[in-house]
């Protein structure tokens, strides 16, 4: 009997047939507004089963189509993709809804991702505003937070033989991930293509750059690993929150790191944290990065609570109610500004040349595109994190004991993020959106943005309005008919780029 050859069960019946509900009616909410009837696409055959059962719970009309694509031979895949029969029907200005296999399997439609914790909550610096240092208290009992290679060797092959994808990424983050030594990394890589199987694998690291050295930038643009660099503009704004645990500032060593990278030709991004201090001066903060060299920058505001926790952890989370924020908080007032200010300036002269993730994201939510972020997301859970140790969490904002998902000694990567507790914590984020976010009429752009900063209450006493909600519709309104016209361009294959010539026209 088939039951006999089954060693585990992932998804029981009930499971799968809950999720097509869920599914059949967030798909409806996408189209109930527009009245659009879509093309329902099946890629053949492995997608009849879940089509029927998805399709059959749908309270609005659509159409069927089927399609066969084939990127394998045999059991491996070659790269390319074949399309053994298209559609039958016309898709010229229709909404089209993919059904496939992998569906089931997958239900968030993303690529598993989990970023990989190879030092914990270890670092050599002491940033003022670290959210994460003092997770250090959850693991009082161990005395080594590093990761040991038998839990990288078993991660690196789960990791790999979970994916759906044909290009795989891991993500190295911290504490301080330069605080593993070159061979560990190198030792990562032997693993990675051991497993790969043909599959791409990508590399990014995220570090604060003080222990760059001209060994590890060799190794870094041999390999291509993207990096990224954690700094928070002009040595004055840097160093007021960015210092070492003797209290001794860091942007001197970050910068000669920066200089590093740029020798060998690395590529890197920042990532650069907006606080009440650098929120104020946007236009000194935007150009440091120009003059440096940096094309790719991404702003995060900063926004925490205090509650105090019997451990010693200081942070809050969602559900701990305390109005009281830490002082390095940036205001709303302050993070509309800011975001305004910056654009103007880059849609005047940047646009093509400097990348701001926040405004790509905004981009392509106004274009109806996945935005590449989690926070400016519909939904989220999908980006994890694993602990040094192997505990797997929600999201690196969440690690807290109740957003533990488990341990991959005992659970694998798929019973963790396609249980049904990660797939109600990325839901949530949609379902929990009091009802002035549902009706704003740019929700589509920020989706609410991140849960963790959901603590304040509506003009009707509702809970879960984000904090930083009044800096974002400054911001939305601001840019919308930038983004409009932007959203014309790309729709007709012409570069975004032209809103800057058509602004000197005087033409918006």
């Amino acid at each position: 009997m088939i039951a006999q050859d089954i060693e585990k069960i992932l998804l029981s019946e009930e499971e799968i047939e809950n999720r097509c509900v869920e599914l059949a009616h967030q798909i409806e909410e996408d189209y109930k507004e527009s009245g659009e009837t879509p093309i329902v696409v099946g890629l053949l055959k492995g997608s009849v089963p879940f089509m029927a059962e998805l399709i059959k719970r749908f309270e609005f009309p659509c159409e069927i189509d089927f399609m066969s694509v084939s990127s394998y031979d045999g059991t491996e895949s070659i790269g390319d993709v074949r399309i053994l029969k298209d559609m039958d029907l016309s898709c010229k200005n229709r909404s089209i809804l993919v059904v496939e296999d992998m569906a089931i399997f997958a239900p968030f439609a993303h690529p598993l991702y989990v970023m990989l914790k190879p030092v914990g909550a270890v670092c050599n610096l002491a940033c003022s505003y670290c959210y994460y240092l003092e997770k250090s208290k959850l693991y009082k009992d161990e005395p080594k937070h590093v990761m040991n290679d038998k839990l990288l060797e078993k991660f690196i092959e789960e990791y790999i033989n979970s994916q759906t994808m044909p290009q795989i990424l891991f993500t190295w983050h911290g504490g301080e991930t330069l605080m593993r030594p070159l061979a560990f990394y190198k030792r990562a890589m032997e693993l990675q293509q051991k497993y790969a199987h043909g599959r791409t694998i990508s590399n990014c690291i995220q570090t604060n750059g003080t222990l760059l050295t001209d060994e590890w930038c060799e190794f870094l643009k041999k390999n291509d690993w993207l990096v990224g660099v954690s700094i928070d503009g002009p040595q004055e704004f840097h160093d007021r929150y960015r210092r070492n645990k003797q209290g001794q500032p860091s942007f001197v060593k970050v910068m000669k790191g920066i200089h590093l990278l740029n020798k060998y030709g690395v590529d890197w991004n920042a990532m650069a944290v907006v606080n009440n201090l650098n929120a104020d001066y946007p236009l000194e903060f935007y150009n440091f990065f120009k003059e440096i060299g940096c094309r790719y920058i991404q702003f995060t505001p900063i926004v925490e609570r205090i509650f105090r926790h019997n451990d010693g952890r200081l942070l809050a989370t969602i559900g701990e109610d305390t109005p009281e924020l830490m002082e390095f908080s940036v205001t709303p007032e302050q993070w509309g500004n800011f975001l305004c200010t910056i654009f103007e300036e880059w849609v005047h002269n940047d646009v093509g040349e400097y990348y701001i993730q926040l405004f790509d994201a905004t981009l392509a939510n106004w274009v109806g595109e996945n935005p590449g972020i989690c926070t400016m997301g519909k939904t989220c859970g999908h980006a994890g994190v694993m602990e040094f140790n192997g505990d797997v969490y929600s999201c690196d904002h969440f690690v807290f004991p109740q957003y533990k998902l488990g341990n991959i000694y005992s659970k694998t990567l798929i019973e963790m993020f396609y249980g049904e507790k990660q797939l109600e914590f990325g839901q949530n984020k949609y379902r929990s959106l009091p009802r002035q976010c549902k009706n704003c009429k740019f929700l589509f752009a920020c989706n609410g943005e991140c849960p963790k900063n959901r603590f304040c209450k509506t003009e009707l006493g509702e809970s879960g309005l984000n904090y930083l909600c009044k800096g974002y519709y400054q911001f939305f309104d601001y840019v919308a008919p930038y983004m409009n016209f932007m959203k014309n361009e790309l729709n007709n294959k012409r570069p975004p780029a032209n809103i800057m010539e058509a602004i000197r026209a005087s033409s918006i």
